[in-house]
């Protein structure tokens, strides 16, 4: 029973690790990208919190959540609970390393379009990004990115 319940639990968090690599992967996607063109007028630093979709934060929750989980009920109530302890344990894991531990430095960029009106970006910090640098702005949303033109 003891091996059946550690398979189980080895195969959640290797699920968990798959759905998250899955949701954070990289790289250019196929179809169409808005550019804008503008000038930067302020820049403001900023804190940004993590991004990492696996890390120590999320095996750890897992593991502390699983130990948790595993001391309710009894029987299958017990193995449901400790499956439920490593998944809750593993995405509060994630979640707080994310926010309290792996944060970086980044800006809010303003910058004037050409096309009047303005748009605000915020990102990781690029220094060599300087207020009344020529700017091009690449695609949209939480994808936007500013980059000397």
């Amino acid at each position: 029973m003891k091996v059946a319940f550690a398979a189980i639990i080895i195969f959640l968090t290797a699920s968990l690790a798959a759905c998250a690599s899955a949701v954070g992967r990289g790289g250019p996607e196929l179809g169409e990208e808005s550019v804008r063109y503008g000038v930067v007028t302020r820049i403001e630093a900023v804190e940004l919190e993590g991004d990492h979709q696996l890390g120590l934060g999320t095996v750890l929750g897992a593991a502390a959540g699983g130990v948790i989980g595993h001391q309710i009920g009894g029987g299958s109530g017990r193995n449901v609970g400790t499956v439920l302890g490593v998944i809750g344990g593993g995405l509060a894991g994630n979640a707080i390393e994310n926010r309290y531990v792996d944060r970086r430095s980044g800006q809010h960029i303003f910058v004037k379009l050409d096309g009047g009106g303005s748009v605000t970006v915020t990102q990781p910090a690029d220094a060599a990004l300087r207020v009344g640098d020529r700017v091009v702005i690449q695609g949209g949303g939480r994808d936007a990115r500013v980059v000397r033109g």
